[in-house]
């Protein structure tokens, strides 16, 4: 199957064939492919613009600097809101390798994003890489006045889990004033979960 057939697959309504044929174009990428790609993260057809999300995720660390130039710099809130989901498709189908840090340092400055479909999904993706990005997420709840991103992290912080999330959990449940009570919840919510399933965790 040529390229060009590989992409009209990408359009089609049978989630089986969309998702095999991402899969065959990550196995045969090159530049062009990516480039092809990324133009298509501003397509209005919703399910095309996330076959091309997935398939920039099962390309993995080489389409990332593609997708942090676009994250950071595209006037178009759509292709930075894909973007950031595609690197988080990265994190999700490379989890035993490390995420390269400029895909890291992509997502940290996104959270400064003014359109919170973008910063939301810098989130996440963040989430998703897990605890190498957990400094990032702690420096950005301490220093935002954004609730609603606050809020966000705080609730992604809990996801990731472990002692160092209970530990910043505890502290912003004891914390005096200075937490807002919607962060407050949330950390009170996530602490209470994350208490849970350590506690279920075999010894």
């Amino acid at each position: 199957m040529t390229q060009d057939e590989l992409f009209q697959k990408l359009k089609h309504p049978n989630p089986n064939l969309r998702e095999r044929a991402i899969w065959k174009l990550a196995e045969t990428f090159d530049k062009t492919t990516i480039h092809q790609l990324m133009k298509i993260l501003d397509s209005e057809d919703m399910v095309y613009r996330r076959a091309a999300v997935k398939a920039l995720g099962a390309i993995g660390v080489d389409a990332v600097p593609f997708l942090v130039g676009s994250l950071l710099n595209s006037c178009s809130v759509t292709v930075r809101g894909s973007c950031a989901k595609a690197l988080a498709q990265v994190a999700i189908n490379y989890r035993g390798e490390a995420f390269p840090i400029e895909g890291l340092e992509g997502l940290r400055k996104s959270l400064h994003d003014p359109n919170p479909v973008v910063y939301i999904s810098s989130v996440m993706a963040l989430g998703e890489v897990g605890s190498l990005a957990f400094d990032i997420l702690v420096e950005a709840l301490n220093t935002t006045d954004n609730i609603a991103l606050a809020v966000t992290i705080t609730n992604t912080i809990a996801s990731i889990g472990g002692d160092k999330a209970k530990e910043v959990l505890t502290q912003l449940v004891s914390d005096g004033s200075v937490v807002d009570i919607y962060v407050k919840e949330a950390a009170d919510s996530g602490l209470s979960r994350l208490e849970m399933i350590m506690k279920n965790q075999p010894k």
